[in-house]
């Protein structure tokens, strides 16, 4: 017998949400405990808004999952995907055969790259991405007859994707325990969160001594041993955490001293999230090698890329060969001609531009203004479109919720029943609207973020949260 919600054009809302209890497993969920309660039904979007089956509309105040960044509905963005699926749906670029979509988005990628990330090769998710950097710097030290160099740095409480290898680069202490064992010669030094770590330092002071933090790894490994430092510019999913303003100067300078090649994780930060195309050029550094995915084709489909150095591209070119590596959908036609037609209206729009001098300073300083004194809010940290709020149980003490005491989860839960999307990390509450997002529905976002910590702080007072 034919499926019951395959064979109804319009299932209801109770029979997806039995169907997906039957079938569907949620990535980073307890399934358990989401089949006892159903999952929420999304059924329609529009610039910043999402409506459920029951007709309730929230605020995406997260662009879907860091990525959409041109809002949802984008007529132009569908027409393109319509388009060439008409011309052609599928084509591979192995084979030595390309394509006029995957051609004309690496020209694009180029032109908005920071320095000579001239080459740009294609995948399909930020941590396929993350894996061709990690094969592809190691391949590039065994060209130059270094294979010993393939130590990768990296960072606690850094994410770079789900796979065993962005697992592994991470610093996610929760991802080490499932799945293993992980990638071998792998390293992690401490993040530069300045107001969780820092005690009593000033920021200048910590971002220096952060960036030591490198420099003394790379002295323990051995210079010679290691191939590259990967960091996203600011740390999404670690709860966006904006390092000190002098710390990617100093790291960019360890790095040139010990010639370590600098990768630039821009899954998040990428195409104008930071005010910039790319968060490397907010925070002045020049990568080597820079991974890209979410904003790219502001999610509309699944396509990653990363952009390659000339140092890099030019040793795999010339010296290389065959590069054994890459992916069914490598430069999928349609998603690129989405890319392409993504990346034409950020510029015809001045989007980046509106991030950096218009809605970016106005969404930090209304984040400032109308939420720093909330008895929740230790500090706000981010930069353009990026935020992250600690949560402490005492902002004039700088005390912190202990690890048994999930007030991130509540603070969130309160969110989506007042109509709003903000993540939780931990304890550490993270927005990342869409980019076109208007000063009034900035305002929208803050009013009912500050009715949601209300709602958390009055758990907090009356004990529901130990």
């Amino acid at each position: 017998m034919l499926n019951t919600i395959i064979a109804q054009p319009e299932a209801s809302a109770d029979t997806i949400r039995a169907a997906d209890a039957a079938h569907h497993l949620h990535p980073f969920t307890n399934s358990h405990n989401l089949n006892i309660k159903g999952a929420r039904v999304i059924e329609r979007a529009k610039g910043v808004y999402l409506w459920d089956s029951d007709g309730e509309r929230l605020i995406d105040g997260m662009a879907g999952l860091w990525c959409v960044n041109l809002g949802y509905g984008r007529q132009e963005l569908i027409d393109a995907a319509h388009n060439q699926l008409q011309t052609l749906p599928y084509y591979n670029t192995f084979f030595q055969t390309t394509h006029e979509p995957a051609t004309r988005l690496a020209q694009a990628i180029a032109e908005v790259t920071p320095g000579d990330l001239n080459h740009i090769f294609f995948a399909n998710s930020g941590s396929e991405a993350i894996d061709t950097i990690i094969r592809m710097v190691r391949h590039y030290w065994a060209l130059k007859e270094k294979p010993y160099r393939k130590i990768l740095i990296a960072r606690e409480n850094a994410y770079h994707g789900s796979t065993v290898a962005g697992a592994s680069l991470g610093g996610m202490a929760g991802m080490h325990k499932q799945g293993g064992p992980l990638l071998s010669d792998i390293h992690r030094i401490r993040q530069p969160y300045w107001y969780g770590e820092a005690g009593s330092m000033s920021e200048e002071a910590f971002g220096i001594a952060c960036a030591k933090a490198l420099e003394d790894k790379i002295l323990e490994v051995g210079p010679d041993n290691v191939a590259a430092f990967i960091g996203e510019p600011v740390q999404g999913a670690g709860g966006v955490i904006v390092p000190p303003e002098n710390y990617w100067p100093e790291i960019q300078r360890i790095c040139r001293k010990y010639d370590v090649l600098i990768a630039s994780d821009e899954v998040i930060c990428g195409f104008g999230r930071t005010g910039s195309w790319f968060g490397c050029e907010s925070f002045g550094f020049q990568p080597d090698i820079v991974s890209m995915a979410k904003g790219l084709s502001s999610g509309y489909l699944p396509i990653s890329a990363v952009a390659v150095g000339d140092r890099i591209a030019n040793t795999l070119i010339k010296e290389g060969g065959d590069f054994n590596h890459g992916f069914t959908y490598s430069g999928h036609p349609v998603a690129a001609a989405v890319a392409l037609e993504n990346i034409r209206l950020l510029r015809e729009e001045n989007v980046v531009s509106y991030v950096a001098n218009t809605i970016g300073p106005y969404f930090q300083a209304q984040l400032r203004d109308r939420l720093g004194s909330h008895p929740l809010c230790g500090h706000i940290e981010g930069v353009g479109l990026l935020a992250g709020i600690a949560l402490v149980k005492d902002r004039d003490s700088k005390t912190f919720f202990g690890p048994d005491t999930d007030v991130g989860t509540v603070c969130r839960d309160h969110c989506f029943r007042n109509g709003l999307i903000m993540r939780a990390c931990g304890n550490r509450m993270v927005l990342s609207p869409p980019l076109v997002i208007t000063p009034a529905q900035v305002d929208e976002i803050i009013d009912k973020a500050r009715k949601c910590l209300d709602l958390t702080y009055a758990d907090v007072k009356n004990g529901k949260l130990f």
